[in-house]
């Protein structure tokens, strides 16, 4: 086996029902470097995290080469896997999603995260069968998210139903992002033959709670970067109105921060 089907091995091996894999998503090399050094087993990237580092909007906005050299750094940076959000694929039609995942695995990800913004489940379908056939199985964990709840159209019958259909075409893993009641997620995850990712937050169950649900994979999306965002500017607004610092009290110390760095990966 090679490092990087070493690496999709790996991922894949984190996906346990009942004993969930925690993402606490990156956006750039230093939180990757960051969160690998605070214990994660794997690093999973947000697309809106990595489009803010870069004064972009999320949202399909990112280029195609941008995202990929995005992915290239993150991989760089860490010796643990790396699972990618590449949104619905940076591509127009298959063929572009499939060219995207050649990028990404060429940059050296282990997995993918693909959304289906809803759009038809054909078209998802075509995409997933178009990404399963540049990367074959073993090569790239495929986690296909079905954006029904997240965009306001909570359809439990309509979310099983793509799920099944997604991993007919070639998907890993589910991930459904925006529901978090327990009735629901532990419907899902009866109903879905496959690791099913829920996305987590304030108000959300707990891990151990989610991992009684049978979750397998719990992630935290852009909710770190936009609080990284948030000390930012609380920061700015306390200097500026008040003219103290304590908003940085808890940062990481220099020396331990950049010593990250300092010795390589």
């Amino acid at each position: 086996m090679t490092e990087q089907t070493e690496q999709v091995a790996l991922l894949r091996s984190l996906h346990v029902p009942g004993n969930p894999v925690v993402l606490v998503n990156a956006w750039d090399a230093a939180s990757a470097r960051v969160a690998e050094a605070a214990g994660v087993p794997a690093v999973a990237t947000t697309s809106a995290g990595v489009a803010w580092s870069l004064g972009i909007a999320d949202g399909d906005v990112l280029d195609r080469d941008t995202a990929v050299a995005a992915v290239r750094r993150v991989v760089a940076a860490v010796s643990v896997p790396v699972t990618a959000d590449i949104e619905s694929g940076f591509g127009d039609d298959p063929a572009g999603a499939a060219e995207t995942i050649r990028g990404v695995v060429a940059a050296g990800a282990a997995g993918v995260n693909v959304e289906d913004s809803v759009r038809p489940a054909g078209e998802m379908v075509a995409r997933l069968q178009a990404a399963r056939a540049a990367a074959p199985a073993g090569t790239l964990f495929i986690n296909a998210r079905i954006d029904n709840y997240l965009r306001g159209r909570p359809d439990l019958a309509d979310t099983v139903a793509r799920a099944r259909a997604y991993l007919a075409a070639g998907a890993d893993g589910i991930f459904v992002p925006g529901v978090v009641d327990p009735e629901t997620v532990g419907a899902l995850v009866a109903n879905i033959p496959a690791p099913v990712n829920i996305l987590a937050g304030p108000g959300a169950p707990t891990v151990a709670e989610l991992a009684k649900l049978g979750v397998a994979r719990v992630s935290l999306g852009s909710k770190v970067a936009s609080t990284a965002y948030a000390v930012m500017r609380r920061a700015v607004r306390e200097a500026l109105t008040e003219g103290t610092y304590e908003s940085t009290a808890e940062a990481i110390g220099y020396g331990d921060l950049n010593g990250l760095f300092s010795g390589g990966r």
